[in-house]
């Protein structure tokens, strides 16, 4: 059966994080705790959003979103990263591949908006108060999300269906742990570049729209701040916002990192490492960057165990 127009490849291997024996038992075992806890933390995440009717606000939903999102995402291509690390050839097939990569983009899209929509939200609530209420209606949240899940989806299709449309004769090692844009372009004997303007448009319109947006928020929430006479006040003000920023920069400074770079070899090497931040190291840190500190969050995990007790 052919897998694609004209392809003669019907599997690809994936070469993995690193091919250094020594390496591959640690990082398995590395990369297997911080799977379980992202699948921990976020499931944990949900529940207390779900089960506790003082966090049903913009903020958790957004919040509640987020964790569904990198849950999604991390199981994406983390099982089939832990198998490469304790087996001797990682092969995944053509269209398990394609597949793959849809739902890798769809779930990464899909967090660049989710990541803005929580921007505006904190825009709204420091520098509109009064008209909080309003502007952030359960209306208003479940359109942002659907705006989030419908740009993820357009983008996601644009980028699968110019892979199906592209052929691979002999070569099919991708040089990477999942099957990614840039990786999988690689091992083209066809031209690519349709695939590359796509890449180049949809994804800078997914990083730089949301970059501004995020950035254009944060300006006028810093103003604001900044014009808070009280020390208390101010240091409230930032402190509702650090998490925020934290998980932003991860996640767009690894991703802008991975994919505004040229396509070499040497890069891809660089990008893989790179991708992990986004892929590994954010889902699981944003479950503790917004629940530390985070009073809400506590109380409801204070109620659910008194609950879970009786």
């Amino acid at each position: 059966m052919v897998p694609g127009n004209g392809s003669i490849v019907t599997e690809f291997i994936l070469a993995g994080l690193t091919d250094q024996p020594e390496l591959q038992l640690p990082l398995f075992v590395l990369f297997l705790a911080m799977y379980v806890v992202t699948v921990l933390g976020n499931c944990c995440l949900i529940t207390l959003i779900v089960l506790n009717s003082h966090l049903h606000t913009p903020m958790y939903f957004f919040l509640f979103n987020l964790s569904f999102i990198d849950l999604c995402y991390s199981s994406v291509f983390t099982p089939k990263m832990l198998i490469n690390f304790i087996s001797k050839k990682n092969v995944i097939s053509y269209m398990g591949c394609m597949t793959q990569l849809y739902f890798f983009c769809f779930f990464v899209i899909s967090e660049c908006y989710v990541l803005t929509s929580m921007a505006y939200d904190r825009y709204v609530a420091i520098c509109n108060p009064l008209l909080y209420n309003s502007a952030m209606s359960p209306k208003v949240c479940s359109n942002l999300m659907l705006g989030s899940y419908l740009m993820a989806f357009s983008g996601s299709m644009a980028h699968t269906g110019c892979m199906l449309r592209l052929s691979f004769c002999d070569a099919n090692t991708i040089n990477h742990y999942l099957c990614d844009i840039l990786p999988v372009l690689q091992l083209s004997c066809t031209s690519t570049y349709i695939n590359e303007l796509v890449v180049f448009i949809v994804v800078g319109i997914n990083i730089i729209v949301p970059s501004l947006t995020i950035f254009v928020s944060y300006g006028f929430i810093f103003f604001s701040i900044l014009h808070i006479s009280s020390t208390k006040g101010r240091s409230k003000g930032f402190s509702t916002c650090s998490s925020h920023i934290i998980a932003v920069s991860l996640f767009f400074g690894s991703g802008a990192f991975m994919y505004f770079k040229p396509s070499s070899t040497e890069s891809m090497d660089e990008g893989k490492i790179s991708s992990v931040f986004y892929t590994n190291t954010v889902p699981m840190m944003n479950p503790f960057i917004y629940s530390l500190r985070n009073k809400d969050i506590r109380l409801a995990l204070r109620k659910t165990l008194i609950r879970g007790k009786f």
